[in-house]
């Protein structure tokens, strides 16, 4: 075959994929959809009735419109849809470059879990508790959002540990399989 030559790729030249490499797939589907909940939140957010709602509850400086936009917006854009991307991108990857199977495909599983139901917790009680409080405030019940806020703070470290759960064992996966690199 000469240089100049074009090469036409089939769909039967692509390498069938492993079935630890589909499972990669809820990763991606994940990511898509917090992608599209971020942007369908970003849109809204900036339409005149609801941008004059948040700005009366303090988004995006304090108080509880702060809760959902910038925090609920930011999380469910970069957590939900890069992070999730790049724990694909990295798990697909890493054993293809290197040469070495991932430390652990149970932890593959555990990492896609813990962080995607972190995530979701995470963005559901920003969403909903910022929009309680911001009511409350808007009526001037200040000692109603207080005690609404003593109930958000445990479920939001709660939900906040379980997204962080899943990427420690990200990490963790991670590293074990590059001390098996490094050990070759």
């Amino acid at each position: 075959m000469r240089a100049d030559e074009e090469v036409e790729i089939s769909p039967h030249t692509v390498p069938e994929a492993t079935a630890a490499e589909r499972g990669l797939i809820k990763f991606l589907l994940v990511s898509v959809t917090s992608f599209f909940i971020g942007t369908v939140h970003g849109v809204l957010q900036i339409q005149p009735p609801i941008r004059a709602w948040l700005d009366s509850i303090g988004s995006p400086y304090g108080g509880p419109g702060h809760m959902i936009d910038p925090l609920a917006h930011a999380h469910i854009n970069v957590v939900g849809g890069v992070v999730l991307l790049c724990m694909a991108v990295t798990y697909y990857l890493l054993p293809r470059i290197s040469g070495t199977p991932l430390f652990s495909q149970r932890l593959v599983q555990h990492t896609f879990w813990w962080t995607t139901l972190g995530i979701s917790g995470f963005y559901t009680t920003l969403m909903v508790f910022g929009f309680i409080e911001g009511n409350l405030l808007l009526q001037d019940d200040i000692s109603g959002m207080e005690e609404v806020h003593k109930i958000y703070t445990p479920i939001i470290v709660v939900v906040a540990t379980v997204m962080g759960i899943g990427f420690w064992i990200f990490f963790a996966n991670i590293f074990m399989t590059a001390k098996a690199i490094f050990a070759k």
